[in-house]
């Protein structure tokens, strides 16, 4: 092997060292000796680096420090000037790198926005945009963002009308029919008119939830449901003579016990009040609609027959004051007639007038603040019978 491959940076074997040779152990121990042939298979080994005090540590190829200070190799080595020569058309090109489109493929199409604008509605010749409904339809035209149609609540809000907005005649008629319900059960006896009474304070315990606006709320209805349940059997159990204790005993208890589920509510403060507020109003309503199990049969009968006229009356589409006027003659009438076929007679005229004028109050919380067709079907069927039941307890009670 020639000097110069040996001692590549060009130094005498026979030059003078500032430090005597290290001695180290041979990192090519065992190979074979390579006859001057590059093999690019094989990887070169770092070659330990050598440190001294004065001299920074040396990395990579060795370096010349001092011009009179060379490092030397021990072991065999090859001709590390040999580099392999690529051939013109294996040179990379940036021209060859840049992107070229696939062959054969075809042009992609216009991409288009997410949201195009509306395109601008035709004008009819009167002036109006042509809409693809027709005139007076209660439908807008079709959206792809989803139905876009209002209640008639929401309606009468957004157009600044009365706030008051009547159950109507479906809701009258089922008040007239659970008023008969009641009447025909009261005639047979007090277990026949404990089914239609339950019905009732089902109804009217959830109709007040929601006519509050708090909707879903099961627990409530179910806690102001088990109240009116509750007292439908203390007054069976004690009877009628103490009826007034069987119901304010059971409402006293029922507050109770829904202050105390109030209280241990993670609710915060007003949203534990709103839900305190309802579920003893509902439960109030719920208990006090066994006014009706605790009077007198003949009373109930008058009082079912007088709400049920008085309601379909007021339902009909007659002026304000003139629908109220005949509503009040109608249930005063139909406690004459009911009346005369029980024992109490034409005294059955003013139990008539009493439950209709309560009735008619009834229908009016019903009615109040926008209520949806929802709680016209509870409330709106439930209120005016369960607003009737303390007449019918108090003034059947004078009357019989």
């Amino acid at each position: 092997m020639s000097s110069d491959q040996q001692y590549p940076y060009g130094q005498q074997h026979g030059q003078q060292q500032p430090y005597p040779p290290q001695q180290y152990p041979d990192p090519y121990q065992g190979q074979q000796p390579h006859d001057g042939q590059y093999d690019p298979s094989y990887t070169q080994e770092p070659y330990p680096q050598q440190s001294h005090p004065q001299q920074p540590q040396q990395q990579g190829y060795p370096q010349q420090a001092h011009p009179q200070a060379a490092q030397t190799w021990e072991g065999e080595t090859w001709d590390t000037q040999y580099q392999p020569v690529l051939p013109p058309e294996q040179t990379p090109v940036a021209a060859d790198t840049a992107y070229l489109p696939v062959q054969g493929a075809h042009p992609l199409p216009p991409e288009t926005p997410a949201y195009a604008e509306p395109a601008a509605e035709p004008v009819a010749p009167n002036g109006s945009a042509a809409t693809g409904a027709p005139a007076g339809a209660g439908y807008s035209t079709p959206t792809v963002g989803g139905n876009t149609r209002i209640t008639d609540a929401q309606r009468a809000r957004a157009e600044g009308r009365s706030p008051i907005i009547p159950p109507g005649i479906q809701p009258a008629g089922l008040t007239a029919a659970l008023g008969l319900l009641l009447a025909a059960g009261a005639a047979i006896g007090p277990y026949a008119l404990l089914a239609p009474l339950v019905l009732l304070q089902a109804v009217a315990a959830a109709g007040w939830f929601r006519l509050n606006g708090m909707w879903p709320a099961r627990q409530g209805i179910a806690l102001a449901f088990a109240g009116g349940l509750a007292a439908d059997a203390v007054l069976l159990s004690v009877g009628r003579e103490n009826a007034p204790a069987a119901i304010v005993g059971t409402l006293g208890v029922w507050v109770l016990i829904t202050l105390v589920l109030q209280l241990r509510s993670r609710a915060g403060a007003d949203e534990r009040m709103q839900g305190l507020m309802a579920t003893v109003a509902s439960a109030a309503l719920a208990i006090l609609a066994t006014g009706h199990l605790a009077a007198a049969d003949d009373a109930v009968v008058i009082g079912g027959i007088a709400v049920a006229v008085a309601t379909v009356t007021r339902a009909l589409p007659l002026p304000p004051v003139a629908s109220v006027v005949l509503s009040l003659l109608a249930a005063t009438g139909a406690g004459v007639a009911a009346g005369g076929a029980t024992d109490i007679g034409a005294s059955g005229a003013l139990l008539g007038l009493t439950a209709g004028v309560l009735a008619l109050v009834g229908l009016r919380v019903a009615s109040y603040d926008y209520p949806s067709r929802f709680v016209h079907f509870t409330a709106g069927v439930a209120l005016p019978l369960t607003a009737a039941a303390p007449a019918v307890y108090l003034i059947g009670r004078v009357l019989v």
